[in-house]
Order: C-alpha cells, then structure tokens, then sequence
C-alpha cells in the first residue's frame, strides 16, 4: 500500500490532501469529511477496510479545518466548499486515469457530495453519504440562528460554538474519547458553514428528484445530530438513491458498534456498480 501526502492551492488557501492506494486499484473514492473534523480520522478503520478490497482513497482537509489552511470553522463560500471537490475529482484523474469514481461524504460532507451530484454534471460512477447533513435532528436556539443569518451578511468570518455534544458521535467511548482528545477536531462554525448548510440541506431534498448519479445513503435511527428522516426523505423522492438505516446507529456509523456492517454494505455497493 502507498499512502502520500500532498498540498494544494484552491481560494488564496494552502489545504492538505493525502491518498492511498494499492498497485492495482480497481475504483477510488474521493472522501469528503464531516463538520469540525479532518480526514485523517478516517484512517483508523474505513480507510484500511476500503484499500483491503482494492479501492483507493483520495481525501483531504476542508478550509479551516485539520491541516488546510484558514481560520477555524469558516469557508469563503458554499461554492468555493464546490469547487475544492471539484479539484479533487481532477487530482483523481491525474493520479489513477479514468478509474471508477465515487464520491463519499460524510455529515457535512454527505451535504457536499449530494449537493454536487444535483448541481454540476461531471463523469464520476456513484456517491456515498453517510448520515448526510441534510436536516439537524436538534434545533439550534433561535437567537443563534437570527444572530447567524445576522452575521451572514455582515461579519460571515465571525465563529460560534456549533451545539454538537461528542458523546452523539458514537455509542463506542472509545471513538468518543479519541475525537475529544484529537488536537485537530474544534467545534468551531462561522455562518458559512452553519447557516449555508442548513439552507443547501434543505434545497437538496427539494431538489432531489434531479439526482441522476446512482447514490447509496446509510443512517442511523439513533442519530442525534443529523435526522435520519431527512436522508429518508431525500432517499425517496430520488429515483438513483437507496438507503439503508441501522437501528440504534449513532451519526459517525463509520466509527460506531456497527461500523464493520455498514462498510461491508459500502463495500458491496461499490463492487456492484462496476462489476
């Protein structure tokens, strides 16, 4: 297995990518993180399930989050968060040709790669989004969300606290433990993120019957921070989308007691769309 680093320039930002793969991949995923998180993350078990089966990942920081530049948090805009998939769908083509392609997003970036998948046409096989930032399953106090909308417009830098308790991520305390103590992981969000992805969360299940790319959603039913029922609402009026729920599955499903089923189905559904 090779795994290498690498940087890139996208918005006046220096981000931090990294892939892996083995000598003869067969598809690639190009791995789009969550809220507050990095893609480093993912390499403790996904990561190594998916290069096992021969599919490589490509992945990489978002603005102001893990390794990639910019403050904690905040992005210059919904389109530019676009724009750096769109990179990397061409760093994929320069790395492994014209490979099959996946999007995989998880949580915000569940929100990503559907919203892509709905507003730009490009060659990619399928996506992947798990516990996707479609709907909150909590809502944020209403002077947080006037105060955000606020600052949108006026200060769109300025971060607050994003509400998320850890201990929703996983039902394994160990993942919890490890995410609390991960000097990269911050709650911090500006309205950029916070407001715009809340509004584009919306817009994609109202535009969802538009999607043409086939699309595999997971989520669990015990989610704390995403609404599954958004996912089964988008899943539904989405002809190219199935989903698949785990009972009593926390929002990291990736990270949770159920994780080796649910990248096994992952794993199934990517061998099926290329076979």
């Amino acid at each position: 297995m090779t795994h290498q680093k690498f940087n890139f320039n996208l918005h006046n930002t220096q981000f931090f990518g990294q892939y892996w793969k083995t000598d003869q991949p067969k598809a690639v995923v190009i791995l789009v993180h969550g809220m507050g998180e990095h893609s480093t993350r993912y390499a403790d078990f996904l990561i190594p399930q998916l290069i096992k089966k021969d599919i490589a990942v490509l992945a990489f920081d978002h603005f102001g989050h893990g390794k990639t530049e910019g403050k904690r948090g905040h992005n210059p805009s919904y389109e530019a968060v676009l724009d750096s998939v769109s990179k990397m769908l061409n760093t994929s083509k320069e790395l492994f040709g014209n490979m099959p392609t996946f999007l995989y997003g998880h949580s915000m970036g569940g929100n990503v790669v559907l919203n892509y998948g709905l507003r730009k046409k490009v060659y990619i096989k399928g996506i992947i989004a798990t516990s996707p930032f479609l709907k909150l399953a909590f809502q944020p106090p209403k002077w947080k969300l006037s105060l955000g909308k606020m600052l949108q417009n006026i200060a769109p830098s300025i971060t607050l606290g994003n509400e998320l308790d850890a201990n929703d991520i996983s039902r394994d305390k160990n993942e919890v433990k490890k995410y609390v103590e991960d000097p990269l992981v911050h709650d911090k969000v500006s309205p950029n993120f916070s407001i715009t992805f809340i509004e584009t969360g919306k817009w994609a299940i109202e535009n969802a019957e538009n999607l043409k790319y086939p699309t595999f959603i997971v989520h669990g039913t015990s989610d704390k921070i995403i609404d599954h029922k958004a996912s089964e609402e988008f899943a539904n009026k989405a002809e190219s989308a199935t989903i698949k729920l785990y009972e009593g599955g926390y929002h990291e499903l990736h990270n949770d007691i159920c994780k080796e089923e649910m990248v096994r189905d992952i794993i199934n559904w990517i061998e099926k769309s290329i076979a």
